[in-house]
């Protein structure tokens, strides 16, 4: 698919401990920016940059203070937006001055818990204001190295790509290419056991720059505090640090994407497809053999790195426009599921001809974790004015809108909102024992308050033709 055609590239071995070179190939230093570095990195992807951290301005700078929220929670320093938005020509001229004389020290990330969809909690670390500032720079600037670098079917956290584009290429993979088998696998606490070592080799490879392999280093092993006390160690990066998908991309680049690039074209006996978003894949094969073999390859280079795959959730299911009829013929139930970026994707056929066609809707459980998110905030909120609630409530569902009404999903779709004005009927009933909301007013709530269910995307291979 065209989104998988990438150019063909080495690994790093050998490479990363190898220095700056001289004469065409070296570092660049250059004063057009980075629109300059971008065309290097595109034109020799061997060349190390020396000089990186002049492209940090202040003017940099303010544009990732920024595109930074508000509304975030502070790190361990305590600054807000809003303080440091009053002083902020001296406070980045201050920041600014401090990094380029080599004063600057990262500050470790305030460690904070967020539930999941399964019930447990997920760890983010929630950086200082300038770090994040700082990073989001950084960012920008390396940037202009990997996107080069990285390959057509990694989509995770990259500029001009999103969710639904690595949803519209797996979709696309699927129908039309020769799927029968998929690998869904998941990853064992990637952001956790990502190491350092290896992380600074692969940085190295395309960075001869000292002074921004500090910086890395400094976020890398600031640690985190948490009850007040610090800790830190040779693994990990904090999820919710402004700099950790871009660092996870590229030690997946290295570790992941080229060597299942590389296996595709080497030692598949059929056609793959190849879809990542951040730490989270699926792969789809011709042939069984194929994916039995890529599945066993594949754990032992994870375990080179520091990585595995969770067992309990890695399954090599069958499933594609053959897998139904298949399955029948053996006596087997109708083709498994798997979940994706927050869809169940379903074996199903077209209304008309009954052709195959792969079917998304909403994740139950990912529908059940929002829904009881929004009850629980519904009553926190129950004695608020109505307009109030109506509002916030509306933000709520356009959003859900916004990522899961897609084409086929509408059933899902419709079952949230009626869910959303059950809870809502609820909180109402409860404010007291002579409330006498009726369901004709509910409905008049709804319609003033909350948007109507509709498709809000086009089909995918549509998008997909587009974009790519």
């Amino acid at each position: 698919m065209a989104a998988e055609l990438v150019e063909e590239r080495g690994l790093t071995k050998g490479n990363t401990d190898s220095p700056a070179r001289s004469g065409h190939r070296a570092g660049i230093r250059v004063p057009r920016g980075l629109e300059r570095v971008r065309q290097v990195a595109s034109r020799d992807k061997e060349v190390r940059f020396t000089a990186l951290l002049h492209h940090v301005t202040v003017e940099l700078l303010e544009e990732g203070f920024k595109a930074l929220r508000r509304e975030a929670a502070p790190g361990v320093d305590g600054m807000t937006w809003e303080a440091y938005a009053a002083e902020l020509e001296g406070n980045l001229q201050d920041l600014h001055d401090r990094l380029h004389r080599g004063a600057y020290r990262a500050k470790p990330s305030r460690r904070v818990f967020i539930p999941k969809a399964d019930g447990r909690q997920r760890p983010l670390g929630v950086a200082s204001l300038e770090d994040k500032i700082l990073q989001w720079a950084l960012v920008e600037v390396l940037n202009a190295i990997y996107e080069p670098d990285f390959l057509g079917f990694s989509y995770g956290f990259r500029p001009g790509r999103s969710q639904h584009d690595a949803l519209d290429a797996l979709q696309v993979g699927i129908e039309r290419r020769k799927v029968n088998w998929v690998l869904d696998a998941d990853l064992r606490d990637f952001f956790g056991g990502l190491d350092h070592s290896w992380m600074e080799k692969f940085v190295e490879h395309r960075i001869a720059d000292k002074r921004v392999l500090r910086l890395i280093q400094q976020w890398l092993k600031a640690g985190v505090v948490e009850d007040g006390k610090w800790s830190g160690g040779e693994a990990g990066t904090p999820q919710g640090a402004v700099v950790s998908p871009l660092l996870a991309n590229v030690y997946l680049h290295y570790v992941f994407d080229q060597w299942a690039e590389q296996w595709r074209r080497r030692q598949a006996t059929g056609e793959m497809v190849i879809v990542r978003y951040a730490d989270d894949f699926v792969v789809g094969f011709q042939h069984r053999e194929d994916a039995q073999r890529f599945l066993a390859g594949l754990s032992q280079r994870l375990a080179r790195f520091g990585l595995e795959l969770k067992a309990e959730k890695t399954r090599l299911i069958e499933f594609g426009r053959y897998a139904a009829q298949r399955r029948q013929e053996r006596g087997l139930g109708k083709p498994e599921t798997f979940d994706f970026l927050g869809f169940t994707h379903i074996c199903g056929k077209t209304r008309e001809g009954g052709r195959f066609a792969l079917k998304r809707k909403t994740s139950a459980k990912k529908m059940r974790a929002k829904l009881k998110e929004v009850k629980a905030e519904l009553i926190w909120r129950m004695h608020l004015p109505i307009p109030e609630v109506g509002r916030w409530l509306g933000r709520v569902v356009r959003g859900h809108h916004a990522y899961y009404a897609v084409p086929g999903n509408l059933k899902a779709i419709h079952q949230f909102d009626d869910q959303v004005m059950r809870d809502w009927f609820q909180a109402l009933r409860r404010r007291s024992q002579t409330d006498h909301t009726t369901w004709e007013r509910m409905n008049r709530l709804a319609e003033k308050w909350l948007p109507p269910p509709r498709v809000l995307h086009p089909y995918p291979d549509r998008r997909f033709a587009v974009r790519t």
